[in-house]
């Protein structure tokens, strides 16, 4: 037998989207908008999988014929939004919020509620970048500054997160 060469292996940028499961309709259309931009630049959508606006995020991805990684709370797949591509059952119930933010290059976060918070702290501890699209936003002493980078459209929260993402990628954050 010769001898295998390894080539390197060009993976798609990872964008995270979180928010919450209980989302109105304009926190929803938001999510679509971000879905569908991420799959449009080849990127892969990884989200909790289920409702709200996880599975606007992921209507919108699929759509525009993207890829979405579904991290599930359930022990089995069937609990996961028709859109996700890719469902990865944890049985972890809300402790898979850190499996989301690992996974993730860069964060974006649509509105939110609890949940959103602790994935939110989870990517800041891991030094994730994390976009906010009308979510938390966080102060105490000694933080001189929101550590989410503000975006006013869902264009503009892809656009920086996929920014951050690729300068994350580069080492150079």
């Amino acid at each position: 037998m010769g001898a295998v060469s390894a080539s390197r292996v060009v993976r798609p940028v990872r964008i995270g989207v979180v928010g919450e499961r209980e989302a109105a309709p304009d926190l929803q259309e938001a999510a679509h908008a971000v879905g569908r931009e991420v799959a449009r630049r080849g990127g892969v959508v990884v989200c909790g999988g289920m409702g709200g606006v996880m599975e606007a995020v992921s209507r919108g991805a699929a759509e525009a014929g993207g890829i979405v990684v579904g991290i599930l709370p359930t022990p089995t797949a069937e609990g996961a939004n028709p859109h996700v591509t890719i469902p990865v059952p944890t049985g972890m119930g809300e402790g898979r919020n850190v499996i989301v933010a690992r996974a993730s290059e860069a964060l974006i976060a649509v509105g939110g509620w609890y949940g959103t918070l602790s994935e939110i702290a989870y990517a800041l501890r891991m030094g994730t970048p994390v976009i906010g699209l009308r979510t938390w936003r966080i102060e105490r002493e000694g933080l001189d500054q929101d550590p989410i980078v503000r975006a006013q459209t869902p264009q503009e929260a892809v656009e920086r997160a996929w920014s951050a993402a690729l300068r994350r990628r580069a080492g150079l954050l």
